[in-house]
């Protein structure tokens, strides 16, 4: 199950928030690339001893190409502040279980300042809210909203889909000043605020972040198997049905693409056409771009038609949008595609951004 690496440090490269990347020594003269996050191991430096798990990297799976430091077992770091005060400190433990499980203060639990807001809350008060499958929308989305509405304060709430920790994401740690803040919610850590639940974390989003609009997607590293049910953005319908719960409007990303070169994922992802269409079982507003390539514009609409008895589809207008991409602050990229290369879609997360911002007058 696990590929176990020991090395040691020779050079510290890239840092951003909450992580730090390394290039290690193996015994055997191989190096690897390796991350750390310091909140977790602590800071290594070179000369560190580092544990590894080399898995995801030798195998090529995942995304980014990293082994991952377990321990610097030679210099473990101090205990966090307060960790004798138990429950006064936090008991929300996430990746519970497994050896690195850290013990967080939750945003909704009873020794946080905003226990008592969150549990008289029981609605975003209809707040929009985009839902996305990948975690490589976020930045498109942004883009969109900010577009048309630059003062709108966006929350991002990292679900537990893909990468667990928040601080895997580069793209995440450049959009920080665009952002009112992340709430990592389910099994997700390493945001700014931590929530037992999607419901919880949407309820923290509109209530102590003040968010005007949120952002719904997993973090880096999708899972899928090529069936119907086997991918990890299932939950985006779970997430439409919370925000209809909780009294909001969801607005659905879609995953549109002419250039994927597997057919499942074009047009229409299927993807999207299971969660939105099986999954969901509450409506939410589905943005198609306008100015789609006229067969790519087809195959849409008639992939689309038999959610129309659930959903409501809607066509915005895309004037400005390529520029607003291009603007980003991050780069773009979504399955190792720019977004020259995969513009239609960076074009519909943009677009259900533009929409959502709509919404907010």
């Amino acid at each position: 199950m696990v590929r176990w690496r020991s090395g040691t440090v020779t050079t510290v490269r890239r840092r951003w928030t909450g992580a730090v990347e390394l290039d290690v020594d193996l015994p055997d003269g191989a190096r690897m690339r390796a991350l750390a996050y310091p909140a977790l191991v602590g800071d290594p430096q070179p000369g560190d001893r580092v544990l590894l798990n080399a898995g995801a990297l030798l195998m090529g799976l995942g995304t980014g190409g990293y082994a991952l430091v377990v321990a610097l077992p030679d210099r473990l770091p101090a205990d966090p502040p307060r960790a004798g005060d138990t429950r006064d400190a936090g008991h929300l433990v996430k990746a519970r279980y497994t050896p690195l499980q850290p013990i967080l203060l939750g945003v909704d639990e009873e020794a946080s300042p905003h226990h008592d807001r969150l549990a008289a809350a029981e609605s975003v008060d209809g707040m929009p809210v985009v839902t996305a499958d990948l975690h490589s929308a976020l930045p498109a989305i942004l883009a969109g909203v900010h577009a048309d509405a630059p003062r709108a304060r966006v929350a991002y709430l990292l679900t537990d889909g893909g990468a667990l920790p928040a601080w895997f994401s580069r793209t995440l740690a450049g959009l920080a000043d665009r952002l009112v803040g992340t709430v990592s919610v389910g099994q997700a850590f390493g945001g700014d605020l931590e929530a037992s639940t999607l419901h919880s974390g949407l309820l923290a989003a509109r209530h102590v972040l003040d968010a005007d609009l949120a952002i719904v997607a997993q973090g880096p590293g999708n899972l899928g198997t090529g069936t119907r049910w086997g991918f990890s953005g299932v939950a985006v319908g779970e997430a439409v049905n919370a925000v209809a719960t909780l009294g909001g409007r969801a607005v659905g990303s879609l995953r549109i693409s002419a250039a994927d070169p597997r057919p499942r994922h074009r047009g229409v992802s299927h993807h999207s056409l299971t969660a939105y269409g099986r999954v969901a079982l509450a409506p939410a507003e589905l943005v198609v771009p306008d100015g789609l390539d006229p067969d790519l514009a087809a195959d849409v609409t008639a992939a689309l038609a038999p959610l129309t008895d659930r959903h409501r589809i809607v066509t915005v207008l895309t004037d400005g949008l390529d520029a607003a991409l291009r603007a980003s602050p991050v780069g773009l990229s979504t399955m190792g595609r720019g977004l020259d290369a995969d513009h239609a879609y960076f074009l519909a997360a943009a677009a259900a951004g533009r929409y959502a911002a709509g919404l907010l007058r």
